[in-house]
């Protein structure tokens, strides 16, 4: 399904058109840009003119404010005009919900638009059930039709550019029900939109499907790009992930989903999204541009697709389990010499003189060999075995092996070991400039061979900063994850970066994939001019009294825009009703309303307690 829209193997990035924004062009050979969004009220002149102002000299290239009402997009003329006389030319984004005759307003002061498909001309969703014939279905997307064009006849006018941006969160009533809630129904909602701007010769487009669920993120956008391309549309993707929280979760999450496109070559814009001072979001997302962008002009990897793999719905690759690693089993960890949770600790040449006997340790196999002549093996211990070892794997019993491997090998020799062999489990590794590539090209070389071991990626690292480590990490296994190859995550670090920071940091990447829960997850928006509470203190306060409710996700929401639909695989949400107002929810349904700030927290904990007393 990929060889028509991108090469799993090889870094370009992705040809899309350009769109002028103001002073800065978005796609084609312009660069990613980068971009955040204020928090202050848009009726506040100076406050948000200060806040873009810090948002531009930390770097950001464009910067979006909330226009909730038509005086919000008005004052977009005098923040503007704060921000030119400060010397500043950066193109400034108005953000539209609910109400297209604030698009209009804003389309004559802002550089470009945000509009939102699901509740641009369709009611705030009621999470309602309705069959639509084929005719109601069509009458809606001429009612979309009749108010749309108006709106792109202002922005012709003005020289104003817009962005259509579907949120997982608020996908509308009828996308819903005619389509679910899936990828599909997400790009259509998008489509939609897009077959009018084509139809009416407007091409000052840009594209961003967000949500908070990185899958759901990078799947839709994969199809979406697809979907462009059978219509003979290439407008440029502006990529993030909603919602992602703060601090080293809302990095990670951030780099596992916007890095897989990005490492793809699938995106012209980023932001990634914070619930801290908007500023801080811009350096995050430098990092990650630029990591990524190392790739190009890469040295070419040979890599042959496997016809059964599908990158627009990949499932995880089939494996023989061996032990715990591989078949139905959640993904593993493995971390070096020490850690409280990794499922294997490597020790290599040298086995601890205590061994716990909760622990699985990997050790060199020589060491296996010696042990296993004086038949003292530990039940818990296995060989690893280099590549230039592989000739003596038959040679050792274990029921466990580990082999590395990297793209390259001859194939005729490690594929006839591994099928000899189904007690081994692949750690694959590269020092290529793409190692994404080189490790699909392993993988895929694999499945092309009908070879079912396990896969543990092994990254590798020189570094001492660690949320420089945590940024990578999380974007080199974002597409790894994403299209079902990952059996482990092994992350090796040659710097003064703590052995229990890393094996956290593995674990957490694994849970930004939703492939394996370790501890609580938090689905935290940003907020913006729409948020009507202390949205920081409050979610400082939730997370130290639930920090140790592993499992469970729970959403903290600024305002109803995407709250519940955001939410929809969290436990219990916490979203803005009002001014220093809560509204509680478990799962998509509210279950207390516009409850008091001051005691919301403790009726959300009461309420969390209730539901695990009565299971």
């Amino acid at each position: 399904m990929s060889s028509n829209v991108i090469d799993l193997f090889n870094y370009h990035r992705h040809p899309t058109s350009a769109v002028r924004v103001g002073s800065i062009g978005i796609g084609g050979d312009n660069p990613i840009r980068l971009q955040s969004m204020t928090t202050t009220s848009t009726d506040d002149t100076a406050g948000s003119v200060a806040q873009a102002e810090r948002i531009i000299k930390a770097g950001g290239e464009l910067v979006r404010l909330t226009t909730q009402g038509s005086r919000e997009a008005e004052n977009l003329k005098n923040i503007s005009a704060g921000i030119r006389a400060d010397g500043f030319n950066t193109p400034l984004v108005a953000d539209v919900h609910f109400n297209p005759h604030v698009a209009d307003v804003a389309a004559l002061y802002a550089e470009k638009v945000r509009i939102n498909p699901g509740n641009y001309v369709d009611p705030a969703r009621k999470f309602i059930k309705k069959e639509y014939t084929d005719e109601e279905y069509a009458q809606e997307l001429k009612k979309i039709e009749e108010r749309f064009v108006p709106f792109l006849n202002i922005c012709k006018e003005h020289h104003t550019a817009i962005r259509i941006g579907v949120n997982h969160g608020s996908l509308s009533d009828r996308i819903r029900n005619r389509y679910g809630d899936t990828p599909e129904g997400i790009v259509e909602s998008c489509m939609e939109f897009l077959r009018i701007c084509k139809k009416e010769h407007f091409d000052d487009v840009v594209i961003s499907i967000k949500a908070s669920n990185t899958v759901v993120m990078v799947l839709s956008v994969r199809l979406l790009v697809a979907t462009m391309e059978k219509e003979d549309m290439h407008y440029p993707l502006h990529l993030g992930v909603t919602e992602a929280g703060e601090g080293e979760d809302g990095r990670i999450k951030s780099c596992v989903g916007i890095g897989a496109l990005l490492a793809d070559g699938i995106g012209d814009t980023v932001r990634v999204s914070l619930s801290e001072e908007p500023e801080a979001e811009i350096p995050v997302a430098r990092h990650l541009v630029d990591y990524i962008g190392r790739k190009a002009g890469q040295q070419y990897v040979p890599g042959i697709e496997c016809p059964k793999f599908d990158w627009l719905r990949p499932q995880r690759r089939p494996t023989k389990a061996v032990g715990n690693i591989g078949g139905n089993h959640v993904p593993v960890v493995i971390n070096s010499n020490e850690g409280d949770k990794a499922d294997y600790i490597y020790v290599g040449s040298k086995l601890p003189e205590q061994l716990d006997a909760q622990k699985r340790y990997i050790v060199d196999f020589n060491v296996y060999g010696e042990m296993a002549q004086k038949g003292n093996v530990p039940d818990n211990v296995f060989p690893i075995f280099p590549v230039t070892a592989m000739p003596l794997v038959g040679a050792i019993q274990a029921k466990l092996k580990f082999l590395v491997l990297q793209f390259g090998t001859p194939s005729e020799e490690y594929l006839a070991c591994l099928k000899s062999h189904p007690e081994v489990v692949v750690v694959c590794v590269s020092n290529h400039q793409n190692r994404l590539g080189c490790q699909r090209a392993l993988v895929h070389e694999m499945m092309n061979a009908g070879v079912e071991n396990p896969v543990v990626f092994a990254q590798m690292y020189q570094l001492h900063d660690k949320e420089e480590f945590q940024l990578r990490a999380a974007a080199d296994m974002g597409a790894l994850m994403i299209d079902g190859l990952t059996d482990g995550i092994w992350l090796l670090n040659d710097g003064n970066i703590s052995p229990y920071d890393i094996e956290e940091t593995a674990f957490n990447i694994l849970q930004a994939a939703r492939l394996r829960m370790s501890k609580t997850e938090y689905i935290s928006c940003p907020g913006c001019g729409r948020t009507l509470y202390d949205l920081r203190s409050t979610i400082a306060r939730i997370k130290e009294a639930t920090k140790d409710m592993d499992g469970l996700k729970i959403g903290i929401m600024g305002c109803i825009v995407n709250g519940p639909g955001e939410m929809a695989d969290a436990d219990y949400g916490y979203v803005g009703a009002g001014v220093n107002r809560v509204s509680l929810y478990r799962r998509q349904v509210c279950v207390e309303k516009n409850i008091p700030q001051e005691v919301a927290v403790e009726h959300l904990l009461a309420l969390i307690k209730a539901d695990r007393e009565a299971n």
